[in-house]
């Protein structure tokens, strides 16, 4: 032992006292016991391995997924004065000597690999030669093949309870079901481990969703009005939409950049590092982009369209406001996501009950984005977890939708599909209700139905509209070919026979200019103090620079909040400023003082 946990805590990171379930995580693996941890992604999950792993003798081994991911968390780890390194195939001979070299010195208190680095048989045999005080595997979800990030590497770290039987190990997540927190039991053999589930809920979040009316004008309404100099993230479901957002982005005016599998691997990288690197920058990604980045200071997250499931969702939305300040997760989708993603799941070489759970989990996420009650609330319940009250900072309890009752029109939709024969397409059958027969309507005779334009009552967005709750209703289905055919699901009788009611959520337009009442992302400064706070963000900028390394990783916003406001003069007082150890004090101390005492 080299030290007292709490004296890590104060002295290296700069914190006052462990939060959440930080300190029993922390005991429990200096007392050589497992844990599987469930903490939302700004929670603190990294100290939970990184305050023992200075606490322990010995070197600690973190499985990364990615890396991107452990580049930033060891640079990161260097700015408080920690010994951390990594193996990867970036590096190139005197860097992975080096590495070599301070791990057989006993020095390097944590090593990153990723799962395929460490399950190599040389990887191996070299951990056996050094003691190791700790595994941490991080983002364990992905070992679960109902999750979103599946690795079936993961899956072979097995093998570590029995290569290093009296080495404790630790696997983290943000997002797992209990589904998926059971696979990753089993599957890492964690079944004594002691488990710790945190709260899923990021009440600095406000989340958002809207009907894709012009998704690319409302985006920027978004954009504009609430995260005018901010960072962000939006997501699309193409590669072509990246790119043509991206540059539309631009042309408005913004440092908008875009990010796919399919773009030069050297492009790819410059905006990833320009993202880390530089202040308000956007990028337009799938969903190639995000597990690897541990950017604080994300304002927004937005989607042009639905991601696969609830988990994803959940996953990319919490990239926004990792350091607790508050963030917005905004979301446009339509019925054709709905259509291109069934059609995905049906076209894939998964097995057929596999697919029954993605269009499942793609229905639930369609009724999400549906319900009229707080988001908040219904999200953690999907987690398994009771909010007791609405949360107030989504858009359901900014300002509750309008509900109607829709039942007669919804009678007609759902016989139109019959009437029809369960073959045909929402467009089709919007096409029949509104009575615009076409050479394909008269071939099939659906022109000469009795319902056959007695929808002239809706226009063909409200009909979508319509549709689109009665699949999120769970009322009608769509085909297991992946054609985009609508069939009737037997939830729907109660409804065609007159014994329950529809009630629809109607579409608010928005205001052109404004936004929720409450939403715009609010400051912790006093006016007084915006200047300051600017000159020691270019202050960060310039010290980054001068290393190569992301703004974040020098101070966060929240600790440069704390100095604006404080206004320390004395470098024994920056002690008493969060998210500065006494390493970061000794390098930038004086440089953050002088600025301070020098501001008018």
């Amino acid at each position: 032992m080299i030290e007292r946990p709490e004296k890590v805590l104060r002295e290296v990171f700069g914190y006052d006292r462990f939060r959440h379930h930080q300190k029993e995580i922390i005991d429990t693996l200096i007392a050589g016991g497992d844990c599987l941890v469930l903490m939302p992604t700004g929670g603190g999950k990294s100290l939970c391995y990184q305050v023992p792993a200075l606490v322990m003798d010995g070197t600690a081994v973190v499985v990364s997924p990615l890396i991107a991911l452990m580049q930033d968390q060891v640079a990161a780890l260097r700015q408080f004065g920690i010994d951390a390194g990594y193996l990867n195939s970036t590096q190139d001979f005197e860097e992975r000597r080096d590495t070599l070299r301070r791990l057989s010195a006993g020095g390097l208190k944590l090593l990153y690999l990723s799962p395929e680095r460490l399950l190599m048989p040389e990887t191996l045999d070299l951990l056996h030669r050094h003691r190791i005080s700790l595994f941490a595997i991080d983002e364990a979800h992905c070992v679960s093949q109902w999750g979103h990030d599946f690795r079936k590497e993961y899956r072979q770290l097995d093998c570590l309870p029995e290569r290093f039987p009296d080495v404790p190990r630790i696997a983290l997540t943000a997002t797992a079901d209990r589904r998926v927190r059971g696979e990753i039991v089993e599957h890492l053999h964690l079944k004594r481990a002691r488990r710790f589930l945190h709260s899923f809920d990021r009440p600095n979040i406000c989340y958002r969703v809207v009907d894709a009316r012009n998704s690319r004008e409302e985006l920027w309404r978004f954009i504009e009005t609430q995260h005018p100099g901010d960072a962000g993230i939006v997501y699309c479901l193409s590669r072509r939409r990246t790119e043509e957002v991206a540059r539309w982005l631009t042309e408005k005016g913004r440092v908008a950049l875009p990010y796919h599998a399919g773009m030069p691997d050297a492009e790819r990288a410059e905006n990833q590092h320009r993202f880390l690197h530089e202040e308000g920058v956007i990028v337009v990604a799938t969903i190639a982009f995000g597990m690897g980045i541990d950017k604080p200071d994300v304002r927004f997250v937005a989607h042009l369209n639905l991601p696969k499931n609830l988990e994803a969702y959940y996953q990319e939305t919490g990239r926004a406001g990792r350091d607790g300040l508050p963030a917005s997760a905004w979301m446009s989708y339509s019925l054709g996501d709905v259509m291109t993603l069934g059609s995905f799941v049906e076209s894939s070489d998964a097995a057929g009950s596999h697919k029954q759970v993605m269009q499942h989990k793609l229905r639930t996420l369609l009724g999400w984005c549906e319900i009229t009650t707080c988001r908040r609330k219904a999200l953690l319940a999907y987690f398994d977890e009771d909010m007791e009250s609405d949360c107030g900072n989504c858009d359901n309890c900014l300002v509750p939708p309008e509900v109607l009752d829709s039942t007669q029109n919804a009678r007609l939709a759902l016989s139109c599909v019959y009437r029809t024969g369960q073959r045909f397409g929402v467009g089709y059958l919007i096409n029949v209700l509104r009575g615009k027969a076409d050479e394909r309507m008269r071939r099939n005779g659906h022109d000469r139905l009795a319902l056959s334009g007695t929808g002239t009552n809706l226009d063909e967005r409200q009909w979508r509209n319509l549709f689109r709750q009665l699949i999120a209703a769970g009322m009608l289905v769509m085909d297991d070919a992946g054609h985009g055919s609508l069939l009737l699901d037997p939830s729907c009788r109660p409804l065609l026979r007159g014994e329950a009611r529809f009630m629809q959520r109607m579409q608010q337009k928005p205001a052109r200019g404004r936004s929720l009442p409450g939403s715009k992302t609010p400051t912790a400064l006093a006016e007084g103090d915006h200047a300051l706070f600017e000159a020691l963000r270019g202050l960060r900028t310039d010290l980054a620079k001068a290393q190569n390394v992301p703004p974040y990783v020098i101070f966060h916003d929240a600790t440069l909040i704390a100095l604006a406001t404080r206004k320390p003069k004395d470098i024994r007082d920056l002690v008493e400023i969060a998210g500065i150890g006494t390493g970061k004090q000794e390098r930038y101390g004086q440089s953050v003082v002088d600025l301070i005492r020098g501001f008018p």
